[in-house]
């Protein structure tokens, strides 16, 4: 049951009611705060209105009256389509409100907007996350900000009903460049993981059992506790898609060569991903990459 609302706290327009923004905007619900939201699915909408939220006709009318907007969406295109042109957010949002998108999306991008609703009087904070889809129900994110301090303490209760690590990473665009870091790390440990799997399979070792010893010492993870499962059951039910990290390697392939950094091993493993989308299973969690490895191993997958 969620709280009533909290009439002290900043209103809140949520837009984007996907696999991460549904729970973390019930989240802020549940923290007190009156959150409108609008997505483009009505059976979203209808979820928002079931836990407490109000769901808008239209992203202008969420974003009209509210003084703190968050957006979360798939990728940069999508930003900038919700951002900009009439119906968008800098068009009808009021002056002074605090814009937080927590999409992941380039770093380049996030500094063009800053810059466009400077322009209308609206503050800007990237504020991606990690953490998967159970992080975002159990209110554990990692969220990594880029943007001013001052917007930034502003943000911090809000930041606080959705996560747990909460970081000012630096200016515009800085929230953008460290979520591209973890979206490496992340993608070359499940590559490990997922090559350690089969060569254990292939071994005739207990996986269970294997898999247990391994997460207490230096080669357990974050990624090997939470994605354990899916490597033992096969379980692909997507928490974060191959589509996006398939995206998210392009930002941080592409922001790497800009500012002239090598990236060897991510190289590799950003065009198995792309290998694993282009076979067809771009719909299903990154933990599928054990499905790659699989293939090149001999297997019919």
């Amino acid at each position: 049951m969620s709280n009533p609302a909290d009439s002290s706290r900043p209103s809140i327009a949520w837009i984007g009611l996907g696999i991460m923004g549904s729970p973390m905007s019930e989240n802020l619900i549940k923290a007190g705060y009156d959150v409108t939201g609008f997505t483009l699915e009505q059976d979203k909408l209808d979820r928002l209105a079931a836990a407490g939220g109000t769901a808008a006709g239209s992203l202008a009318e969420a974003v009209r009256d509210a003084d703190v907007i968050i957006t979360m969406v798939p990728a940069s295109p999508q930003v900038e389509a919700i951002s900009y042109g009439p119906a968008g957010i800098l068009e009808n949002a009021r002056s002074g409100a605090l814009l937080i998108d927590m999409s992941s999306i380039t770093p380049q991008t996030s500094v063009d907007l800053a810059a466009a609703a400077a322009r209308k009087g609206i503050r800007v904070l990237d504020a991606p996350v990690s953490g998967g889809e159970a992080g975002a129900v159990e209110a554990v994110l990692s969220i990594m900000v880029g943007g001013e301090q001052a917007d930034f303490v502003e943000a911090k209760p809000v930041f606080e009903a959705l996560g747990r690590t909460i970081v000012l990473c630096g200016p515009h665009g800085s929230g953008q460049t460290v979520k591209a870091a973890n979206q490496l790390i992340v993608a070359v440990n499940i590559q490990a993981c997922a090559e350690a799997v089969v060569f254990l399979e292939k071994s005739g070792v207990d996986l269970t059992a294997a898999l247990d010893v391994l997460g207490g010492g230096l080669a357990g993870s974050t990624v090997l506790s939470r994605k354990k499962e899916n490597f033992l059951k096969r379980d692909f039910e997507p928490g974060f898609r191959i589509d996006l990290h398939h995206k998210d390697m392009g930002i941080v392939t592409d922001a790497a060569r800009t500012v002239g950094a090598a990236l060897p091993v991510g190289a590799v493993v950003a065009q198995l991903v792309a290998s694993l989308r282009a076979q067809g299973d771009g719909g299903l969690d990154h933990s599928a990459l054990l499905r790659a490895v699989e293939r090149l191993s001999g297997a019919q997958v």
